[in-house]
């Protein structure tokens, strides 16, 4: 077998080209235990069996919802996907409400959830859903577990109708549906055929930097966002070890385990993960804190390609050899690359992780583009600082009138699940309108400049940008969070929320008395005094009818579980407004 049409297909194509003894890597009470490409398919092919056994007809959906990563889920995925039904990935972290619209909606007829906390959530809802059973990845009494369908599948002498099965499965079929995480309203199910996903992988594979065989991945952003998924592909059809991680909290220490050579990550994380560095840079003291900080000026200025000349790259050998290889050590000391999506990753961390030899190359997609439309690539000179790479082969980005990005190609979903109206509003012919805003420069790189919705006029007429204003001020230590607001309002102003951690931790060395509580920090004089001065400087950059004039500071953390933020971390605008009203009021009422 040469073609690769199908999802199904990455394994077998993997089997035949680049067998892996450590295909796919899970920790089980502390030991990390790897399944062979064979396995892999061995068990795959038992669940498919299995569920030809149970009805299952092709178009039938089957759910799968997993707090992290792992083993089962890619089992699951590639035998419920032979059988010509569709795999439902569900958000985890999603409300038991949501749970019921989405198996509602997609008509789900089975769900497979990893752990007791999601199977709480189904069974608030089951009874009203279709759902004739549920089975768990983790042993749960009361709750079936999978491996019930590896014996039930266990006899091969039905392999047959399974491939009869496979063999029916166009490309152009529809493989699965994603239920978007919307800032706003029910979510949207994103329709992907096999070729959507498939094209896009192996259109995005000439971008990662891979060494067939040898790299290890560490995999933790959410496998039911399409981002870490066709990544998940793209690292089977290249054969290498995919080891997941326990969760988000474990990271560290899974990657000093595995010492990977590349991993996805979310521009949040890598805040995050520089936050902390910068935080144990504070504790130093004399000669080792003054290098530590040389370290950190002199990789605020690094360029890609040697472009600051020989005298810069001579320190930064130096830097990296007495502080850079120090941060690599934290990340298991073999990470060269990251891929970055989701959202804008700040230039300063870019730079930050390019210095040490991190390299984050950006990408751009969207669910609806399967999702890779663009993405850096460190050699052949395809990367640059600030913007999010060249768009992959056979994928067109057009910019409308109006600066809105325009996209055509393979990748391009088959439309919204049930909804052909919402499907024909964002269709002109072949091309999908984004709803974001860009432009592509002289050497052909792609630049996002903002959402279409996000941008809006004060009541003097003037545009104001949110999100370029909010990344650049989110360089500050502290700050974690900021929403930039004034829409018909006399001005631009934020709400923000503290970087709490830093925030005491600059209360501690400077012994001012003040109280650490969260609302004790959001009502301190000396603690808005001192983030004004953050607002001072970083609104220099901005015209003046741009600038943030006033802000006003949370006392709690946004979060998912709150509300404040998609499963994908991004702001919910209107419902962060709506929360902190009060405050709004404060700033153009009072």
């Amino acid at each position: 077998m040469t073609d690769v049409k199908r999802l199904f297909d990455f394994p077998y194509y993997q089997l035949e080209h680049k067998p892996n003894k450590s295909a796919l890597v899970t920790k089980y009470d502390g030991v990390w235990t790897p399944m062979s490409t064979q396995e892999y398919l061995n068990k795959a092919n038992a669940i498919s069996r299995a569920l030809l056994k149970l009805g299952i007809q092709k178009n039938d959906k089957i759910a799968l919802i997993s707090s992290s990563n792992r083993t089962e889920w890619n089992i699951m995925d590639i035998g419920i996907l032979q059988t010509g039904a569709q795999n439902i990935p569900i958000y985890p972290t999603i409300c038991a409400e949501d749970y019921e619209y989405v198996l509602n909606h997609s008509e789900s007829i089975y769900c497979f959830v990893s752990d007791a906390e999601v199977l709480e959530k189904v069974r608030k809802v089951q009874a009203n859903t279709s759902l004739k059973e549920v089975y768990s990845f983790d042993h749960i009494e009361g709750c079936k577990h999978y491996s019930e369908l590896f014996e039930l599948g266990k006899d091969e002498s039905t392999q047959q109708e399974v491939e009869a099965r496979k063999d029916a499965v166009k490309s152009s079929d529809l493989a699965t549906i994603i239920y978007t995480s919307g800032t706003t309203g029910k979510p949207k199910g994103v329709m992907l055929s096999h070729w959507n996903i498939t094209s896009n992988v192996l259109d995005s594979s000439l971008r990662v930097p891979l060494s067939e065989g040898e790299t290890r991945i560490l995999s933790f952003l959410p496998i039911c966002h399409i981002f870490e998924r066709v990544l998940i592909y793209v690292y089977q059809y290249a054969g290498t070890s995919i080891y997941f991680a326990e969760g988000i909290d474990k990271i560290g220490d899974n990657a000093k385990e595995i010492k990977p050579n590349l991993m996805s990550v979310v521009p949040r994380l890598l805040e995050k993960v520089f936050d902390k560095i910068m935080l144990k840079g504070e504790e130093l003291s004399g000669i080792k804190k003054g290098l530590f900080f040389w370290a950190v000026r002199l990789g605020e200025r690094w360029e890609p390609y040697g472009a600051n000349g020989a005298w810069y790259e001579f320190q930064l050998k130096i830097a990296n050899k007495l502080i850079f290889s120090k941060w690599r050590e934290a990340l298991g000391g073999e990470l060269g690359t990251m891929v970055s999506g989701s959202a804008a990753l700040q230039p300063r961390l870019a730079r930050m992780f390019g210095a040490a030899s991190m390299r984050v190359m950006e990408g751009y997609g969207l669910t609806e583009t399967s999702p890779v439309v663009s993405v850096g690539l460190y050699k052949d000179n395809m990367y640059k600082v600030g913007a999010v790479g060249k768009p992959i082969d056979n994928v067109e980005v057009k910019i409308a009138e109006d600066g809105e990005l325009l996209i055509k190609g393979p990748n391009v979903m088959l439309g919204y699940y049930k909804d052909p109206e919402k499907t024909a509003s964002v269709m002109t012919g072949d091309y999908f309108h984004t709803g974001d805003k860009g432009k592509i420069d002289d050497d052909g790189f792609l630049h996002i400049t903002g959402r279409k919705k996000e941008m809006f006029k004060t009541s003097g007429g003037k545009y104001v940008i949110p999100p370029l204003l909010e990344n650049e001020m989110k360089q500050s230590l502290f700050i974690e969070q900021i929403m930039v607001v004034g829409e018909g309002e006399k001005m631009p102003a934020a709400i923000i929320q503290p970087n709490f951690d830093f925030v005491r931790d600059w209360i501690h060395h400077k012994q001012n008395g003040v109280g650490t509580t969260e609302a004790e920090i959001a009502n301190s004089e000396i603690v808005i005094n001192r983030i004004q001065k953050e607002i001072d400087k970083y609104n220099k950059n901005f015209g003046k009818w741009e600038q943030i004039k006033r802000f006003e500071l949370t006392p709690d953390i946004w979060s998912i579980d709150g509300g404040h933020l998609t499963p994908t971390m991004k702001m919910k605008r209107n419902i962060i407004k709506g929360i902190y009203q009060e405050l709004y009021d404060k700033i153009y009422r009072a």
